[in-house]
């Protein structure tokens, strides 16, 4: 509870009407510049930790707790680092969870922007039923940490900067240079489109 109220607090206070908000009115970060600000904030990170109210990021361990899982009222899994070699949804039989995996792989060239909107859909539709989503690859810094940052873009109208330093506040996530300039596309395309509405 505290973590929301604490979150409700910095995020009312960024968005006062009666401020003017000047990452909106700037021109979009250099991939460089993304680089530099993921090295500021929180560095270390747990097996999970939640980045947005009910919304985790973590990595392979925790997904395959199933204590863990339970303990933190987890309803919804989000798994970006799906493969044939790894349990799926069957690994969560009993347990009510609704399973969704990715086939991505954490390389520069892998073309993640096809995810951003089928992930942040599923994102949306869990937390808006009231759900507790965690959303993770296998270290839960570069995958997972990309489709939660687009999430916050698609969803919460964040820039891409606004949503690095919301994710980082609670985690250290590094995606991959790729990654960030993909996500430096969506935040173009999604300032032109806001601008133009």
């Amino acid at each position: 509870m505290a973590f929301v109220s604490r979150f409700s607090r910095s995020r009312s206070n960024s968005r006062s009407p009666s401020r003017k908000d000047p990452e909106k009115g700037s021109p979009a970060p250099s991939v460089a510049e993304i680089e530099r600000l993921l090295c500021t904030g929180k560095t270390a990170c747990n097996h999970a930790d939640e980045v947005w109210p009910k919304l985790y990021i973590g990595d392979q361990e925790i997904a395959s707790d199933r204590r863990e899982l339970v303990r933190l009222g987890i309803t919804h899994i989000l798994n970006c680092a799906q493969s044939k070699w790894r349990g799926g949804a069957e690994y969560y039989e009993g347990m009510n969870i609704t399973y969704t995996g990715i086939e991505a792989h954490d390389s520069p060239t892998f073309d993640m922007s096809v995810n951003f909107y089928p992930a942040s859909e599923f994102i949306h539709k869990a937390l808006s039923s009231g759900g507790t989503v965690l959303v993770h690859c296998a270290v839960g810094v570069s995958r997972s940490a990309t489709l939660v940052l687009a999430y916050l873009m698609i969803r919460q109208n964040m820039t891409l900067v606004e949503a690095i330093k919301t994710v980082k506040d609670h985690r250290g996530v590094i995606p991959n240079r790729g990654f960030l300039r993909q996500l430096n596309g969506l935040d173009g395309i999604l300032r032109a489109s806001r601008s133009g509405s």
